[in-house]
């Protein structure tokens, strides 16, 4: 394999093409609207649009009623333990919008009155809490972006391709701006006893949702968050108010957090136990795996978002995260790891959070082997799928991050292959 550096299609060179194809089709006095009829009149521009109090709460274009949460009904046995899907395919940047991201429930919604909701801390420590909502707001609080993750996110690809698109294969996954009280506030407000090494973290659903915590995680860089991307959390995401763990699997950010409790040792309760383990090949289960390792996705062109404009100019887009730290750098490659070449990222660089990087380059038809490869601020390079299966084996559900491939046809049609 070689590596390079690969320059894209110049604006220049673009702009002289468009503007040689309209010299040509203008030639012998046409005009501009026979040229391209969407630079005609249309009704929009005749005509007064709605007032400001239409839409008190902004939505989107009825144009982009497509971009949407997606769920696969094979998936689970009911809809109110279950999943849907970011749609990466149709985002840019690197924030999501609150309504598109993705959701995972383990017994439906839970509809909280804010009013009425309590965060209990108790356990070994000094003063046993129990806060309002008020109170919580009364504390110092922070702003930080960060990824969400589910473990099992990309979890159907561990014995070949599955899901054609990469909303299915990799859409268990959001990034906001978290808005709350950094965990280790409160946790001083009520006096952790020496001997409090661990937290469990209850949610006010109906499954009870529990996870055990590390008392160093909780003290470092955990929040209480009640807001996201500047506003109240919506309802899926945990409304009023929810753990933030960043960098580690989702399942540990409880949401309607209602309980913290402060003891000597791990729980053990079920999603730490029978869920939200590591089967190894050889039947053992690895526990507490709670990092999420380096791992990347090219969200343009793939199977949802196909290559429609033919040769020419092409964008290449896509996402990398990693739980550990930042991402400085990402690897493409356009013929399935024979030649890789350097992503050019772009847009903010925060520990714990998605980066989006591109590649410009000029498609000559033929078909690609699409893939992108992670490289985090730790050193750790995103593996291939068979060099993790080499120590993972096949049984696992959670935490596969080997790269992932695209097939794009002559006419830019995208397909969900391995060929590592």
């Amino acid at each position: 394999m070689t590596e390079e550096n690969h320059k894209g299609p110049s604006r220049r060179a673009f702009l002289t093409g468009a503007g040689a194809a309209a010299a040509g089709t203008l030639a012998g006095g046409a005009s501009a609207a026979q040229a391209d009829p969407g630079i005609a009149i249309h009704p929009w521009m005749q005509e007064l649009g709605d007032g400001v109090d239409v839409a008190p709460y902004g939505m989107p274009s009825p144009h982009e009623a497509d971009v949407k949460r997606r769920t696969v009904e094979w998936l689970t046995a009911d809809p109110v333990s279950s999943i849907n899907f970011t749609p990466l395919h149709d985002l840019d940047g690197t924030i999501t919008p609150n309504g598109l991201c993705f959701e995972r429930h383990h017994s439906g919604v839970a509809k909280v009155d804010p009013a009425k909701h309590r965060l209990m801390i108790n356990g070994l420590v000094d003063k046993p809490l129990v806060l309002t909502m008020d109170d919580l707001h009364r504390f110092p609080r922070e702003n930080h972006v960060y990824f969400l993750e589910c473990a099992a996110n990309s979890g159907m690809e561990w014995r070949g391709s599955q899901l054609n698109g990469c909303q299915f294969t990799h859409g268990m996954i959001h990034n906001v701006q978290y808005t709350g009280v950094p965990l280790r506030l409160v946790l001083e407000e009520a006096g952790v006893k020496p001997e409090g090494k661990w937290l469990l973290a209850e949610g006010a659903d109906a499954a009870a949702m529990s996870r055990s915590i590390p008392m160093e995680k909780a003290l470092d860089d955990c929040l209480v968050a009640f807001k996201m991307n500047g506003e109240a959390l919506r309802p899926e995401q945990g409304y009023p108010v929810r753990l933030v763990v960043p960098g580690w699997e989702g399942n540990m950010w409880v949401k309607w957090l209602r309980r913290l409790e402060v003891g000597d040792r791990p729980w053990h309760h079920r999603e730490e136990t029978s869920k939200y383990t590591d089967l190894m090949a050889d039947g053992v289960a690895r526990r507490f795996t709670w990092e999420m390792d380096a791992k990347s996705v090219i969200t343009s062109p793939s199977p949802q978002a196909p290559i429609t404009h033919g040769p020419g100019p092409t964008v290449l887009t896509g996402l990398a995260w990693s739980g550990r730290g930042t991402i400085p750098r990402v690897d493409v490659t356009l013929d399935g790891g024979i030649t890789w070449h350097q992503a050019r990222m772009d847009g903010p660089s925060t520990p714990k959070a998605l980066h989006r990087f591109y590649f410009d380059f000029e498609w000559d038809g033929k078909p690609l082997l699409l893939q992108s490869r992670a490289h985090d601020s730790t050193g750790y390079v995103q593996p291939t799928k068979d060099a993790l299966r080499a120590v993972r084996g096949e049984n696992s559900i959670y935490h596969n991050n080997g790269i992932q491939t695209w097939a794009v046809d002559a006419d830019g049609k995208a397909e969900n292959v391995e060929i590592s």
